[in-house]
């Protein structure tokens, strides 16, 4: 028996990073061993075992055989005859496929050392076509060390269009679409996720709300980038500066999906997009089974964030409908988001990224100001029923109105 670490573990450590879990691969055993020595067995189709002291993962070395379609159809073999080389063939990236010996050696078959050191993001065998959910994988990693210049390797690219043309990408699975999605997300570079799934055409398939949206016209006066994809994208990546939370994320990338619906006799213009965003929202969410705060934080920005970008020409009234719309008063936390991916919109435009955005500032204030209004000396005064909320409303105008404009123009 011999045991490697491998996968990511010991590419992020080669990249200088803190690895956020180990895995390991077992040369030269079988199950009746591991579980002699007290690993307990997880794995239902190929052998894996969790270390009785660690509760590290430890799987038997293994090869694959595709058998049907889509990313379930394979046959595992796993013995004592399978080498450390072909286990690691069978992974989907030569930076995923270095080991470790127990003695810090290193056991690089493929190259992934030099593919790290280009940073390149090459398959290691044309088997990388037998799984589709590797082209999201790749996506995601594309997005995580976008920040070290990795791009995809034009031979792995080609592999992939061939993928998507040959229909792989139609068995992926709504659950198995959204977490990586989700995951994505989460990285550094988000947006980098949609480049590489619209470079081998895979975005068009997944995600063609999104797709939609690349090479429809915006006036050029408030949009000087012109191309509402390349917009969408670039709110994505403000974003991502302004908040780690993969929600407010979501938000920012769907808030415009209806441009990519606009009647052509009506381009530049885009006039009624929320409605038709929100109904591409809640498509794009039914499809993936996308969870409901992530849902409503989108619907709520699809809806509502022209007028938060008209906040200070906006009548109190108005002000209070979308603070009572969104919920803010007992979600305020929602709201905050909400006002975070109104920013992330702002700013995504070219020669905009560093404008202030006074209108975040300002619903906050409004916020605060009608949350003041104190509902208990109002029912001291004699109302009831539904009259106190008539006059707490009234009252929350009013206070919304006392706001001075001009404290929060630029």
């Amino acid at each position: 028996m011999k045991i490697y670490l491998v996968g990511g573990a010991v590419r992020d450590t080669l990249l200088g990073l803190v690895p956020k879990e180990r895995d390991w691969v077992v040369v030269g055993s079988n199950t009746d061993e591991m579980l002699n020595l007290g690993f307990k067995q997880v794995g239902k189709d190929f052998p894996v075992f969790l270390h009785p002291d660690s509760h590290e993962e430890y799987a038997l070395a293994r090869t694959e055989r595709k058998t049907g379609p889509g990313y379930t159809g394979f046959d595992f073999h796993a013995s004592t005859e399978v080498t450390l080389e072909e286990d690691l063939m069978r992974r989907d990236l030569t930076i995923n496929a270095i080991a470790k010996d127990d003695e810090g050696n290193l056991i690089d078959p493929y190259n992934g050392q030099q593919d790290l050191d280009s940073g390149l993001l090459r398959h290691v065998s044309p088997a990388f076509a037998e799984d589709p959910v590797r082209i999201l994988r790749i996506a995601r990693f594309a997005a995580r060390f976008a920040k070290f210049g990795f791009k995809v390797a034009h031979g792995t690219n080609a592999l992939m269009r061939k993928m998507v043309a040959n229909g792989e990408v139609d068995a992926l699975v709504a659950e198995r679409v959204w977490k990586e999605l989700d995951r994505s997300l989460a990285e550094t570079q988000p947006n980098a996720f949609f480049k590489v799934l619209r470079g081998c055409h895979a975005l068009a398939v997944l995600f063609p709300e999104i797709n939609a949206l690349f090479g429809v016209p915006q006036p050029e006066k408030h949009h000087p980038e012109v191309d509402t994809g390349v917009h969408v994208m670039m709110v994505l990546e403000q974003a991502s500066k302004l908040s780690n939370e993969p929600r407010v994320r979501f938000a920012a990338l769907t808030h415009d999906l209806g441009k990519g619906t606009t009647r052509k006799d009506k381009l530049p213009q885009h006039i009624g997009h929320e409605k038709r965003s929100v109904d591409l929202v809640k498509q794009l969410c039914d499809r993936y089974k996308v969870p409901n705060d992530y849902r409503a934080l989108a619907l709520l920005t699809a809806e509502y964030h022209t007028h938060c970008h008209r906040a200070l020409e906006l009548k109190p009234k108005t002000v209070l409908k979308v603070l009572d719309v969104s919920d803010a008063f007992r979600n305020p936390q929602r709201f905050e988001e909400f006002l975070l991916a109104c920013e992330a919109d702002a700013c995504g435009r070219q020669g905009k990224e560093s404008e202030a955005y006074p209108q975040a500032d300002f619903f906050r204030a409004a916020l605060r100001i009608a949350q003041a209004v104190d509902t208990k000396a109002i029912i001291e005064k004699g109302f009831e029923g539904k009259a106190i909320r008539d006059e707490l409303h009234q009252q929350r105008i009013k206070a919304i109105q006392s706001l001075e404009i001009k404290h929060f123009k630029p």
